[in-house]
């Protein structure tokens, strides 16, 4: 029978641990809760239900989140300006920028705007060669993270293993793959243009699927005893008269976008018949990104 690598439980203990060590720390003298400052450049329903999860795991753990919002067409340097008095406050120990942003601003420029011991989402090109290097000074993406956590707490060894990644973007692909690299594993990435892909997905040990095409992993690409990661996070769906209004928070809502519905990049219903073990959409790695977030968020604190 399949095993679910389900995030949410791994979500809820790490929520457990991070709350006893925020508690901890704030009955030190003069202590302070960690503080996390979240950029938004416009207004999309499905950022700010992401945020929102942001917001709420923070408050359950006692950190601090605070949001700031920027209009649409906010210009670069205005934006770079703001990010640099966040960078210059010392009660302030990491910042993201949320994705997307508006086009008409240099993604890269943004993000290598924030002062890299915040980066606690590992997107500034700093921390990134450090993942090169296999620096541990460096923040891991999130999402990267909670892979190797999830994978960690099944007990899926990642040492010499055959690690095939579906998807090269700088956002998770590439991350994920340096890390796997990083933990012995041997990787193979797989793209758009990759001949025979479901030939070279079936000879995997560990499958990991980001490549943001809904169900392009079917039961053709897999085989028996492979563990498979779905990063994918594909809306679908009508929206409808849904909200987040208030401490308004229901099961549906905590893992999906309003009025949408989330699925993978894999084909559960038909891939899971068939491998050792997966990760659902939504409910596995989503929860890990936003706890691991709070873990590295927490790293920047004690720093």
């Amino acid at each position: 029978m399949v095993k679910i690598l389900d995030g949410k439980v791994v979500r809820d203990k790490i929520a457990e641990e991070l709350t006893k060590k925020i508690e901890r720390f704030i009955k030190a003298p003069l202590a302070r809760r960690p503080r996390l400052v979240i950029i938004q450049v416009g207004s999309l329903p499905e950022s700010n239900t992401y945020i929102r999860q942001k917001i709420l795991f923070g408050k359950k753990i006692g950190a601090v989140v605070n949001l700031q919002n920027f209009k649409q067409k906010i210009d670069e340097r205005s934006l770079i300006n703001q990010i640099s008095r966040f960078n210059s406050q010392k009660n302030i120990d990491g910042i993201i920028v949320q994705q997307p942003i508006p086009q008409h601003l240099d993604k890269n420029k943004i993000v290598d705007s924030i002062e890299p011991a915040k980066d606690v989402d590992g997107q500034t090109s700093i921390n990134f060669k450090k993942l090169i290097e296999n620096d541990p000074t460096g923040f891991v993406p999130a999402t990267t993270k909670g892979v190797l956590i999830l994978l960690k707490h099944y007990k899926i060894p990642i040492a010499q293993k055959h690690v095939v990644v579906v998807g090269r973007s700088s956002l998770v692909g590439k991350p994920t793959a340096l890390s796997m690299l990083n933990k012995d594993a041997t990787v193979t990435v797989c793209h758009s243009k990759t001949q025979d892909l479901e030939k070279i997905t079936k000879l995997a040990d560990i499958l990991v699927v980001a490549a943001g095409k809904p169900k392009l992993i079917t039961k053709n690409h897999v085989s028996k005893n492979q563990v498979v990661i779905d990063i994918g996070i594909n809306v679908v769906g009508e929206p409808i008269n849904t909200d987040l209004v208030g401490n308004r928070l229901d099961k549906r809502l905590e893992n999906e976008p309003p009025g949408h519905k989330l699925i993978g990049d894999v084909d559960f219903k038909e891939v899971s018949k068939i491998v050792a073990a997966i990760s659902p959409v939504p409910g596995g790695v989503g929860p890990m990104t936003v706890a691991s977030l709070f873990q590295n968020l927490l790293e920047a604190y004690k720093e």
